[in-house]
């Protein structure tokens, strides 16, 4: 039986793909590469992995690809985190479908964005995550109002919060205010950090995880700042916070998955390119991106 804690740190993966002129846009999913990322985010020290989300290109993959990159999360984390898979759809009957897969799969938990290309409704919303909770597995509701134009307000979660099975948002519309007025509309529901850019004012108010993207350029510190925040120990984690968040507002920008891809090269990981839509950072981008990084990790000691 799954828990349905899904607190903690637990990185929305990027995906590395290898070229190869046969698959889509000339990129083929490097599912060995991907293995080992998950397995090194994990003996870091995070609690678990998030495939299948915007950072992992969900909407550029083929669905046999969506499913095998799921698949092999699961397979690599094992008994030693969670694995909270992306089911994003347009529609819930779709979104139904890759939670159906996930379940069968071996998932520990989905993570859910509202209807990904119509404005829905708050009835619409609602049929959305009564749909995939119907499967079974906890649900972790993504509120992206910058995306989807869908707001996730506490009001509605205070209903959404009533669905059976659904046990945490991540919240990303950056007002930090909201973790309070969450946790008094919906008391039972978890409140996630979403956004790398205010994780320790979210901790600090009472959120209770971290669904992260910079922690795939550096997990441990990562894991240490989440535990200086939940710990209450303010002063040790502005210490290593204040000199990450240059980078860690990449996250809360467009172009936030060549971003993170280019500081997991930085640090001698592999992030590599994206396939379409999203294409190369601009000159200015990378170097910004490069200088953020570079602050960032000569605070850490590194490189």
């Amino acid at each position: 039986m799954s828990s349905p804690d899904l607190g903690g740190v637990v990185v929305a993966t990027a995906l590395p793909y290898r070229a190869d002129a046969s698959a889509p846009a000339g990129l083929a999913v490097d599912y060995d590469a991907y293995a080992a990322h998950c397995r090194w985010l994990v003996d870091n020290g995070c609690r678990g992995v998030g495939p299948n989300g915007s950072l992992g290109e969900y909407s550029s993959l083929t669905d046999e690809e969506r499913r095998r990159v799921a698949r092999t999360a699961i397979e690599t984390v094992g008994d030693d985190g969670i694995v909270v898979v992306g089911v994003h759809g347009p529609g819930s009957h779709q979104a139904r479908r890759w939670a159906e897969v996930a379940a069968e799969d071996g998932a520990d938990g989905l993570l859910c964005l509202p209807p990904t290309m119509y404005r829905a409704n708050r009835g619409e919303v609602l049929a959305h995550f009564e749909a995939v909770a119907s499967v079974g597995l906890p649900v972790m509701v993504y509120n992206n109002p910058i995306d989807t134009k869908v707001d996730l307000t506490p009001a509605l979660l205070g209903e959404i919060a009533a669905i059976d099975n659904v046990v945490a948002v991540k919240e990303f519309s950056g007002d930090v205010r909201r973790v309070l007025e969450i946790r008094e509309q919906a008391p039972g529901l978890d409140v996630i950090s979403g956004a790398d850019d205010v994780v320790l004012e979210s901790l600090l108010m009472g959120a209770t995880g971290w669904f992260a993207g910079f922690p795939n350029v550096f997990p441990a510190e990562s894991v240490r700042l989440f535990e200086l925040a939940t710990a209450g120990e303010l002063e040790k984690a502005r210490a290593l916070y204040e000199p990450l968040v240059a980078a860690f507002r990449w996250d809360s920008r467009t172009e936030f998955v060549q971003a993170i891809k280019l500081g997991m090269d930085l640090v001698g990981r592999y992030g590599g390119p994206c396939r379409p839509p999203r294409g190369p950072l601009t000159g200015e981008h990378r170097d910004q991106v490069t200088a953020d990084m570079r602050r960032a990790l000569a605070s850490l000691g590194v490189g």
